[in-house]
């Protein structure tokens, strides 16, 4: 007879205060510092760097990474708009936006972790319908969250087909 899976905790939103790396510039570095950054959203999809790091030569001002992404990946504050982006790599020069702003991913962020768990163990029929109710939630804390294979909308495809499981956390 095999042992149910054991039952993790249910994600918390945790804010924490940033210090900027050397080099980032004064607005950035006060909302690292003010508006903080989430410590991690469920899964791997994004864990928070200990410290924010800053990528020069990376868009037109640099980017400073906040957070892993996946394996090899990074979510970044892009120094130039104040947009939040994600890089597939570390060493990507390509970034795709994630949200408006600081502000915005942290509310985003936020509100997902408040409507963990998704759906109960088993309940099939419910995925798609919780990922709509999800891309609602994003959207209507940041339109321009959902964009084309980006972060969000990624994240809310991968709750359609059932990835998210309360033991997934």
């Amino acid at each position: 007879m095999s042992q149910p899976l054991p039952q993790l905790p249910k994600p918390e939103f945790v804010l924490f205060r940033a210090e900027a790396p050397p080099g980032v510039p004064g607005q950035i570095a006060v909302d690292l510092g003010e508006t903080g950054v989430p410590g991690g959203l469920i899964g791997y999809e994004y864990r928070a760097l200990s410290e924010p790091v800053f990528l020069e030569g990376i868009g037109e001002r640099g980017l400073v990474a906040i957070a892993t992404s996946g394996l090899f990946g990074r979510i970044a504050v892009d120094v130039a708009t104040d947009h939040v982006v994600q890089l597939a790599k570390t060493e990507s020069a390509t970034a795709s936006h994630v949200n408006s702003d600081l502000g915005s991913f942290n509310r985003c962020v936020a509100a997902v972790i408040a409507r963990f768990p998704f759906y109960a163990d088993g309940d099939e029929d419910r995925y798609e319908e919780v990922a709509d109710e999800l891309r609602g939630l994003i959207s209507g804390i940041d339109e321009t969250a959902l964009v084309h294979n980006g972060f969000w909308e990624t994240f809310c495809d991968d709750v359609a087909i059932g990835d998210y499981t309360d033991w997934d956390a």
